[in-house]
């Protein structure tokens, strides 16, 4: 079986007046389908900057990243936004939720970028959001919701093009304890229904939750390695 994502030999370099930064020096990478990878690394890793080329936000300045068979590497912006909209469903810290827009209009957006017309785009979005435990909450517009419940409405929206990979960045940073359990235990969930997640974290406890972990250090990849103690949390039946 083919890998979701092959990365050889990946650098990036960024030229800031007279100084060269080599965020990315040389990683390459395997990821298969249906895995769950926690990327983890202090600040300055480079791990931001791998987030960033997996999910074609950015592009590295050597070496190849295939992604479902094709080769992103040099693709231009707005292939890489096709790519994006097509492949990669993202879950952020900060949610970036428009704040003036309902729950179900923020998770139908990525279906207006794809052609979907507006019947199926709406019906669509209301059965994300029942998915993860907000159907009664459709019509609710963010600064209505509680951190967890805007948390999962980010995660409605990216599962809503049924991407190949959910690339969740720090997608607890915001939240307490309590919250964070039961969005990691939503992941869990979307992980046991066969999605492939790449999980970026700097919190030993979340990344618990993963399959298999990657530590980054000095833009290289450190280690590299299955989750010996795949930690269960408890499953909490309220929505956060």
């Amino acid at each position: 079986m083919e890998p979701l994502i092959t990365i050889k030999d990946i650098g990036r370099k960024y030229v800031i007046g007279a100084e060269t930064i080599h965020a990315l020096k040389s990683v390459s990478l395997t990821i298969n389908k249906g895995e769950f990878v926690a990327l983890m690394g202090p600040s300055g890793s480079g791990k931001s900057t791998l987030m960033n080329i997996l999910g074609c936000l950015d592009t590295p300045t050597k070496g190849d990243y295939i992604l479902n068979g094709t080769n992103v590497s040099h693709m231009t912006d707005n292939e890489l936004a096709d790519v994006r909209n097509k492949e990669i469903g993202f879950v952020f810290q900060t949610f970036n939720l428009l704040p003036r827009n309902t729950a179900l209009d923020n998770v139908a957006l990525p279906l207006i970028y794809a052609g979907v017309n507006k019947v199926n785009r709406q019906e669509r979005a209301k059965h994300a959001l029942e998915n993860v435990g907000l159907g009664n909450r459709i019509d609710h517009k963010p600064n209505e919701l509680s951190g967890g419940q805007r948390q999962r409405v980010a995660v409605a929206r990216a599962l809503i093009n049924d991407p190949s990979i959910i690339l969740a960045d720090e997608p607890t940073g915001n939240l307490d304890t309590k919250t964070s359990i039961e969005i990691m235990g939503l992941m869990e969930d979307i992980h046991a229904k066969g999605n492939t997640i790449i999980l970026v974290t700097h919190e030993e406890d979340i990344a618990m939750h993963a399959h298999r972990i990657v530590r980054m250090r000095d833009g290289l990849v450190e280690n590299d390695y299955p989750n010996p103690n795949i930690q269960r949390v408890q499953r909490h039946t309220e929505p956060a």
